[in-house]
């Protein structure tokens, strides 16, 4: 999960984690970045608006093979989510979300995507 809202990442990691899931998270862009160069993740939350680059930077420069990937943003727009579908974004979602939804949304595509 990346996001520079602590309470966003709060609530995200601790509904995934209390469902089983194992969740990592990133406060900024470079941080998602370098994470992801080192280690592989089956999902990829990303805000779209980060202190220090936007969501579909993250996704040029981040290594998501394999990675169901979702953006989430509280400014959504025709041009990004178009931007976002093309850099293989599964789901472009507007915030605020009901984290139970975004769980809900998770194991679908999941089990669509493996």
């Amino acid at each position: 999960m990346v996001d520079d809202d602590p309470v966003i990442l709060r609530s995200l990691v601790g509904v995934f984690e209390k469902n089983g899931f194992l969740a990592d998270w990133a406060t900024s862009a470079k941080e998602a970045i370098e994470k992801s160069k080192r280690q592989h993740y089956d999902v990829a939350l990303i805000d779209f608006r980060l202190p220090d680059m936007d969501g579909i930077e993250v996704l040029i420069q981040a290594d998501f093979k394999n990675t169901l990937k979702i953006m989430l943003t509280g400014f959504p727009s025709l041009i990004t989510g178009i931007q976002a579908e093309e850099y293989g974004v599964e789901a472009y979602l507007r915030k605020p979300i009901h984290p139970e939804e975004l769980l809900r949304l998770v194991r679908a595509k999941l089990t669509l995507y493996k």
